[in-house]
């Protein structure tokens, strides 16, 4: 049986990551092939040495005392913050490993920018790299391993990775342009990715969904546990990337006071107690939820598979800009009026019409297994 590996950020404590690595590997079974993730840590750029602390030490000093001690009060706000952050982040790291091990055939090695065996060409007949946030330089910091250059050319299969930004920073152009034009096959995850690469490299490249539509609702609940902590009661359910204005917080609570429903905070420190969800807890809160309001991309992608009404809210914060993703899958699955700038008044958030979705699931699926098979020779 021929071998694939495959190429993903390989996060535990995110919560598309996972579900994006287990459909991939999922999909890519179904085409007879045995199929093992490898397990890699991110390019790290350092910060430091002497100028770098030099310029810190002026820049303090500019500032006048009573910025200073609101600096110091805000550092020890944050510390404390820090610790309740770090103390969830072990517990659902903890749980995310569980799934992982139970449901994700991984390598019993780890891979690193300066680590890569000497052989690791040589041990798979192709490498799969995708979906995810992979190719995005302000996380992976322009790593060549992410774009399989230990490996020979016809290995190389690109399987709807994403970037994650709207344009490639100036100091990483021509290692991505030489890369990406080295690729055997192309696609990507959002029309900005291609719209990158065809400015990069003027080749074209597919727009696939993102692997986890490739499993049905079956397929999903499969690995949905049931949720240890939803309750018993009707819940709205968010899920929330970016930050929470004080502003979207007073609309969620009176639209939940209004429809009597309590509020289940995924992956927030103000939801401590459902903070370890796993990735199979998180399936089983979306399918259960009155409703679902969020500005994660595979939040709304379970929503649709589950059939659960949902709300999508704008980004807000330092990650706001990468909107091109979400705005992608709404077209595709024709849910432009599920956004909550488009939802009026009168409507009622609850009614959504999925009748529509299986044609268009359907014909993206068959879209990413000819593009697979094709690569797959």
């Amino acid at each position: 049986m021929k071998k694939i590996g495959i190429i993903t950020i390989t996060d535990y404590v995110n919560y598309g990551n996972r579900l994006q690595n287990y459909a991939s590997q999922e999909v890519l079974k179904s085409l007879g092939f045995d199929v093992e993730t490898i397990v890699n840590v991110p390019k790290v750029e350092i910060e430091g040495g002497v100028q770098f602390t030099i310029t810190r030490i002026k820049n303090a000093l500019k500032l006048s005392p009573i910025v200073l001690i609101d600096k110091a009060i805000m550092k020890a706000k944050d510390k404390l913050s820090h610790g309740k952050y770090t103390a969830c982040q072990k517990a659902k790291d903890k749980s995310f490993r569980v799934f992982t091990k139970q449901y994700i055939n991984e390598t019993d090695f780890v891979v690193s920018e300066n680590n890569i065996p000497k052989n690791l060409g040589e041990q798979y007949d192709y490498f799969a790299v995708g979906s995810d946030q992979i190719w995005n330089p302000t996380l992976r910091k322009g790593s060549a391993f992410d774009f399989i250059q230990f490996a020979p050319q016809n290995k190389r299969i690109a399987l709807s990775p994403s970037f994650g930004v709207s344009s490639i920073p100036e100091k990483y152009t021509d290692i991505y342009t030489k890369w990406i034009s080295e690729m055997a096959f192309l696609s990507v995850r959002e029309q900005a990715g291609a719209d990158i690469i065809k400015k990069l490299t003027g080749r074209e490249s597919e727009v696939l969904v993102d692997p986890t539509l490739m499993l049905t609702k079956e397929q999903w609940l499969k690995i949905a546990h049931p949720a240890v902590k939803k309750p018993a009661t009707k819940y709205l359910l968010t899920y929330f990337i970016g930050v929470v204005s004080a502003k979207r917080k007073k609309w969620l609570k009176d639209f939940a006071t209004k429809h009597q429903l309590e509020i289940v905070q995924m992956a927030s420190l103000e939801d401590v107690e459902r903070y370890d969800a796993n990735p199979g807890e998180f399936t089983d809160y979306i399918r259960s939820a009155e409703i679902v309001c969020t500005d994660s991309f595979h939040a709304v992608i379970f929503s649709t598979l589950m059939q659960s009404p949902f709300v999508v809210f704008d980004r807000e914060g330092r990650s706001a800009p990468m909107s091109s993703r979400i705005d992608t899958l709404l077209s595709k699955l024709k849910f432009e009026d599920r956004k909550f700038s488009s939802i009026s008044a009168s409507q009622n958030i609850f009614k959504i019409d999925f009748s529509h979705i299986p044609n268009i699931v359907e014909l993206e699926q068959q879209k990413v297994l000819n593009y697979l098979k094709s690569a797959l020779k």
